[in-house]
């Protein structure tokens, strides 16, 4: 009897694993289900005529490109040299007083505060314009530094990097104190560079919490160097990155207070 109920006993531990091992195993499987990208438009029948696979409908948009000396016919024009009447102090909401250049460009006025559009967007494609001053002044963060806030809350640094070593997550590029770029491909100091942005703005649920994270991609003069990276937060120079609830959010150029003196000129963005 006692020899029946201790191999009654195995069995039944043996079948426990069984089943402990096959609801593993279902287990991963179904993640493994989860995990896999399916096309559903692609599982019906495959084609057999080319006509199958085309379609007409809905027309995609035209847009006169974006040539040497013109803008794309759908771009929002933010600051042309002309006037600083879309700006305004973050602080405090009065008329932008950074200096007008009769270069078509405007430059930080020190220790005036940081500027931002009146207008506010969400997903965009920006293309900026900068230049850091002649002469060489200060090194390290205080040489030549400003900031491209998008949604007023997340920075792409600007700084003059040239012969000029800083930390990378800090240096030209980057996003500030959380991802360096790519690559370090800024032109000679005094000569303009160029940012051609593209931004996903982060989505948030209704408690509160953050369900996607803000992204984005960058082109300093032509070279790749942010590849959709994600956001993690604010951009704080001290502490982590917080992620504040927000919808659409202006364009911030950032007034460093250490007479870095940088220069802006055709920006514009295309809402997404």
């Amino acid at each position: 009897m006692y020899k029946i109920f201790i191999i009654g006993t195995l069995v039944s531990v043996l079948i426990s694993c069984q089943e402990k091992i096959k609801e593993e195993a279902n287990q991963i499987i179904e993640e493994t289900k989860e995990a896999v990208i399916v096309h559903e438009e692609y599982m019906k029948p495959e084609p057999t005529e080319p006509e199958a696979t085309e379609y007409y409908e809905p027309k995609v948009p035209v847009v006169g490109p974006a040539t040497e000396g013109k803008i794309p016919s759908d771009a929002i024009v933010l600051f042309d040299g002309s006037s600083l009447d879309g700006w305004m102090h973050t602080q405090d909401s009065t008329a932008a007083k950074w200096h007008l250049n009769k270069d078509g460009s405007m430059t930080v006025a020190d220790r005036t505060g940081n500027i931002r559009t009146k207008q506010e967007f969400g997903d965009v494609q920006l293309h900026i314009e900068w230049r850091s001053p002649l002469p060489v002044q200060r090194d390290g963060q205080n040489r030549g530094n400003s900031g491209v806030f998008l949604n007023g809350i997340y920075e792409i640094q600007v700084l003059d990097n040239n012969d000029n070593d800083t930390y990378v997550n800090g240096q030209v590029g980057a996003i500030y104190k959380q991802g360096p770029p790519l690559a370090m491909a800024s032109v000679p100091t005094g000569e303009w560079n160029i940012y051609d942005i593209i931004y996903h703005a982060p989505e948030f649920n209704t408690d509160g919490g953050k369900t996607k994270s803000a992204t984005v991609t960058v082109l300093h003069n032509g070279v790749l160097i942010q590849d959709h990276t994600e956001i993690k937060g604010t951009t704080p120079y001290i502490g982590w990155p917080k992620n504040p609830v927000h919808g659409k959010g202006p364009l911030m150029l950032q007034d460093h207070g250490d007479d870095s003196r940088v220069s802006y000129r055709n920006i514009w963005v295309r809402e997404l």
